[in-house]
C-alpha cells in the first residue's frame, strides 16, 4: 500500500468516523431525557448559592 492509497483511505474513513461521532454527540445533546441536566448546567453561572 503506497502513501496515496493510505492517505485516501484515512481521509475517507476519517470523515466517516468524525461524522458518526458528531451524530452520536448531537443525539446525546438533544435526547429529551438529558434536558433537565443541561438546563441545570446552564443556570449554574446565575446561581448565587455557590459563590466560590
Amino acid at each position: 500500500m503506497n502513501y496515496e492509497a493510505m492517505a485516501h483511505f484515512a481521509q475517507t474513513w476519517g470523515l466517516v468516523y468524525f461524522v458518526a461521532i458528531f451524530a452520536v454527540v448531537l443525539v446525546y445533546a438533544l435526547w429529551p431525557g438529558n434536558q433537565k441536566q443541561f438546563d441545570e448546567a446552564a443556570h449554574i453561572p446565575l446561581d448565587d448559592e455557590g459563590d466560590r
